[in-house]
């Protein structure tokens, strides 16, 4: 007698109704994990960030327009954007921005690199991006201020 297989896929494979619900406690316990390390500063918001070379240059504005590299990871690793590796630099608007990067980036200094942790509500809460970042993302922005246009 043969079995049928069942609709649905292999019941081994994660099922994505819990997606939303374990990314939000995946984001959360990083960013507890995070928040205990001594170079890390919390803002009110719930922004972390750690200086890693606080810059010289001129600071953006929220009508400003920057050009970064910037290495964007999941809190497991998964590296979303890499910029560091390539001869281009992101370049868009402070109004352009997620919140997360839009509180942090003004307090950075051309040439300055900062490594921020954005929760998943200054970054793209429960609606994600794409298929890359899921629902109660929290990301980690290991970015540089190439340059600040006014």
């Amino acid at each position: 007698m043969r079995r049928h297989k069942e609709k649905g896929g292999s019941p081994n494979k994660k099922r994505k109704s819990g997606t939303a619900r374990d990314s939000r406690a995946e984001s959360e316990e990083f960013l507890k994990k995070n928040r205990s390390k001594a170079d890390v500063i919390e803002t009110a918001s719930g922004l972390q960030y750690s200086i890693v070379d606080p810059g010289e240059g001129a600071s953006p504005t929220e009508w400003s327009t920057v050009e970064v590299n910037q290495r964007i990871l999941l809190v497991d690793g998964t590296v979303i954007k890499d910029t560091f590796r390539t001869p281009d630099r992101d370049r868009f608007t402070m109004e352009e921005a997620i919140p997360g990067l839009k509180e942090g980036l003004p307090m950075m200094k051309e040439g300055g690199r900062f490594r921020f942790v954005v929760p998943p509500d200054l970054a793209w809460g429960k609606r994600g991006a794409g298929n890359k970042i899921g629902p109660n993302a929290a990301l980690v922005f290991d970015i540089r201020l190439e340059r600040v246009n006014d």
